[in-house]
């Protein structure tokens, strides 16, 4: 009788210690991941085949320590290295140049506060004081770093490593993929930006809600991460950088290399289309034609997936590379105007379509549209080879209205309207 007693009594008592324990452990995985994060760890979310990977953006709103140095000094602005996220459990360091606006002599500066922008280069590149002086002259405080743990001493795309960078980067982080996600360069490189995000906005002198986003070619391909991990950026503009590298890209000898179970999860965890569709903010998009490296097919897939407003500036043959070409265009100023300095925005897009043979947009300005011109290409050969051509399209200032005939032989199109500043707003481009 005691033995079937304690049977009775103890099996439910085995069951709900063991459903307990099921629930307990179902809660530790649940949770594992906020746990993790909270150490600065990187978080890995296992689907079928794919792993996606998290940042903790309240680890890196921490203000990092600064470090004064004497190394790769320019004038006009400040240099120094910053604290970075660890590398194989070693502390780093990232070297950066901050400037800030020239104030005219009498001006009261105590309540003064500059709009900023955040300032990421592409493969090759490094903290460049030229691009923060560039933003300097447009009344904006700017932060520069360099992401591949160097200093800008040397010559372009060889520069000086010091004894305190994290992983190379760029092509090198195909290698990383075996490594351990904190020690590889995507991570350290979106994490630096988002440290440098937080550095510029503790400055007294910047509105830390007035902070922008901008990156050149790999620079834009962080942009396009950045954008869905840091969401206290007003906006952000990727300069020719999108997601899909593993479609259309110029790295596709690379993933071939790699192997497809490696290629898979590398884009996985670090193609911009696993964090473009987390955008909060709007974006300018910015590319060339025949860009090399980010063709114009996975350039659409990617600005379609944020669900904000969009700007796109497509021009023909851009030019690829930091300097004037990716640095200077004036549509990225007066974007960055009109969202963190009152100023007039670009001319919208409000609708596109397509019929009978005509492309057509209707558009909101709230400046001169000086001219309008259809942009088209005969051929389908690969986009970075395709030839094309422009031919003036029909203004209608009165109903804000831009149409043109299309080439009947035409493959792919779009319009692109000029304002009076000459900043280009294009359409979607149409493929047929």
């Amino acid at each position: 009788m005691r033995y079937y007693a304690t049977k009775t009594i103890s099996a439910p008592i085995d069951r709900i210690l063991h459903r307990g324990l099921l629930m307990l452990v179902a809660l530790l995985v649940l949770n594992s991941d906020e746990i993790l994060a909270q150490q600065g760890t990187a978080v890995e979310k296992v689907g079928d085949s794919a792993v996606s990977v998290r940042f903790d953006l309240a680890a890196l709103s921490k203000i990092p320590a600064v470090f004064p140095t004497d190394i790769a000094n320019a004038d006009g602005v400040h240099s120094f290295f910053y604290e970075g996220v660890s590398y194989k459990g070693q502390p780093t360091r990232v070297f950066a140049y901050y400037g800030v606006p020239t104030v005219e002599p009498g001006t009261e500066v105590s309540n003064l506060k500059h709009p900023a922008m955040v300032l990421i280069h592409g493969g090759g590149g490094t903290a460049f004081d030229r691009w923060v002086k560039v933003w300097n002259s447009r009344g904006y405080a700017a932060i520069a770093m360099d992401l591949c743990g160097s200093v800008p001493v040397g010559t372009y795309g060889n520069w000086q490593r010091h004894e305190f960078g994290g992983p190379p980067g760029w092509d090198a982080s195909f290698n990383q993929i075996d490594d351990p996600i904190e020690d590889q360069w995507t991570w350290h490189a979106v994490s630096a930006v988002a440290l440098a995000h937080s550095l510029i906005r503790s400055y007294p002198e910047v509105d830390a809600d007035r902070v922008g986003v901008t990156g050149i070619s790999w620079g834009g391909y962080l942009t396009s991460i950045v954008a869905g991990v840091d969401h206290r950026f007003k906006l952000a503009v990727p300069v020719y950088g999108c997601g899909y590298l593993g479609e259309n890209s110029a790295w596709l000898p690379s993933f071939e290399h790699l192997g497809k179970e490696k290629a898979d999860r590398w884009l996985k965890r670090w193609d911009p289309s696993e964090y473009l569709g987390r955008v909060n903010m709007p974006m300018l998009w910015v590319n060339g034609t025949n860009d090399f490296a980010y063709p114009m097919d996975s350039w659409k897939k990617s600005y379609l997936l944020p669900k904000t407003d969009r700007t796109l500036c497509l021009r023909v043959r851009m030019p690829h590379g930091h300097g004037p070409a990716g640095e200077n265009p004036e549509e990225i100023h007066f974007f960055a105007n009109a969202i963190l300095n009152n100023g007039k925005p670009l001319p919208k897009i409000v609708e596109q379509g397509f019929n009978s043979g005509e492309a057509w947009a209707n558009f909101k300005a709230d400046v001169a549209i000086t001219k309008a011109e259809l942009c088209f290409s005969r051929q389908s050969v690969r986009w970075q080879d395709r030839e094309w051509e422009t031919a003036p399209a029909e203004l209608d200032a009165s109903t804000s209205r831009v149409s043109a005939k299309v080439p009947d032989d035409a493959t792919v199109f779009y319009l692109n309207l000029f304002d009076e500043h000459d900043c280009v707003v294009s359409t979607e481009h149409i493929e047929r």
